[in-house]
């Protein structure tokens, strides 16, 4: 059987917390990795939260980041995140740098958090 875990890398992309306001994620470095997703994870949503989310990128790892060509994109999250729910967005640009970005519409919070998975890395074992 293959070893997975050494193959790819995972770091936090938004920490599990109550969001009640949009936010942008932890600056993901794809350097070292072919490819590279998010798993987002939804919890309780209170007064009718109306969140979205998307993936952003950038050269420069503090600054310019601009929303993903929808082409640049894999995967699709509802308009409005449901309570209790589970998403995967994959990211095929050329940018080093990417992010989740947490949209609000409308409402009082959601419980969220995210993951990113590095894949196709350049060097394995990844610790």
């Amino acid at each position: 059987m293959r070893d997975l875990v050494s193959n790819f890398g995972a770091v936090q992309a938004i920490a599990p917390a109550v969001q009640a306001a949009a936010a942008d994620g932890i600056t993901i470095d794809t350097l070292g990795y072919g490819s590279v997703g998010f798993v987002i994870n939804t919890g309780a949503i209170v007064g009718s939260g109306d969140f979205g989310i998307k993936v952003q990128e950038s050269d420069a790892s503090g600054s310019g980041f601009t929303d993903a060509a929808a082409s640049a994109v894999q995967g699709t999250v509802p308009a409005t995140l449901v309570a209790a729910s589970t998403y995967k967005l994959g990211y095929s640009g050329f940018k080093r740098y990417v992010r989740l970005s947490l949209t609000k519409a409308g409402g009082t919070s959601i419980a969220l958090g995210a993951v990113a998975v590095k894949g196709n890395a350049a060097s394995r074992p990844v610790a």
